[in-house]
């Protein structure tokens, strides 16, 4: 098997390692595991692509190579330079640091190298570790996604559902905020929602007189609605929820039409 491996935290960071090991017991002995990463951290890019400037690529050792590109970028520059238009039979994103649930999801990078991925029609999964306070004092935070990682990617491909269409399906997974021995299992789940829980601003003041501006995030511990990924998360379990770009809202199509056209 050959797989394509991306994240959005960066060609060092430490859940790509993670996400590396996986792809390689995935792919066995006889396989190929193929990382292009950006080069420097792209957390919240979402799906951006560089459509208006060029990105440079590096080759950093024998089938590793780092792209000054967004998620997105880095599965264009996987597919079409590095393996030269070879297809792999799986596009794996993350392990991220921190969770890629409820409408994170809109935000994340990681999210957005799968769905890229699926948009070139291939088999995609997005993986992220969520963190809290049960896991800031563990020798390893990632604890619980390299621990189920292999088993849960495993039972995507043996058992998942996998279809060819236009927005064809891929997975978002996310591990729960807690060690490896404490996951309770595995729940497939729908996107929740965090009420109340916004991005926004906050102004600083630079030495020079000049006004920057932090994005701020809200609370991540917020119970969801029951079923929700957040919500299984929180619970103790691995959240497993297929997803597609088709971001139309199906279940108002007709009363728009309705008042639209009627």
């Amino acid at each position: 098997m050959k797989i394509l491996v991306t994240n959005d935290d960066g060609i060092n960071a430490p859940g790509l390692a993670v996400l590396e090991s996986i792809a390689a017991e995935i792919a066995g002995p006889e396989g190929e595991v193929w990382v292009v990463a950006p080069a420097f951290e792209q957390s919240g890019v979402a799906h951006k692509i560089s459509y208006t400037h060029p990105m440079m690529i590096a080759r950093l050792a024998p089938r590793r190579y780092a792209a000054e590109g967004s998620p997105a970028d880095c599965v264009l520059a996987g597919l079409y330079d590095v393996l030269q238009g070879g297809r792999p039979d799986l596009v794996l994103s993350g392990v991220n640091r921190g969770n890629n649930a409820a409408e994170n999801v809109m935000y994340s990078g990681t999210v957005g190298g799968a769905l890229e991925a699926a948009l070139q029609g291939l088999p995609a999964i997005a993986l992220s570790q969520y963190f809290g306070p049960r896991t800031q004092d563990l020798a390893d935070p990632f604890e619980a996604a390299a621990r189920h990682g292999t088993d849960v990617v495993r039972r995507l491909l043996d058992r998942g559902l996998w279809d060819a269409g236009d927005y064809r399906l891929f997975y978002n997974v996310n591990f729960p905020p807690m060690g490896a021995d404490e996951v309770k299992g595995l729940r497939v789940t729908t996107q929740g929602y965090r009420k109340d829980t916004f991005f926004g601003v906050e102004p600083h003041i630079s030495p020079s007189g000049r006004k920057f501006l932090w994005i701020t995030g809200g609370p991540q511990h917020l119970p969801t609605a029951p079923g929700t990924d957040a919500a299984a998360n929180l619970e103790g379990y691995i959240s497993v929820t297929p997803m597609r770009a088709d971001l139309t809202a199906h279940d108002a199509v007709d009363a728009v039409r309705d008042r639209l056209e009627g």
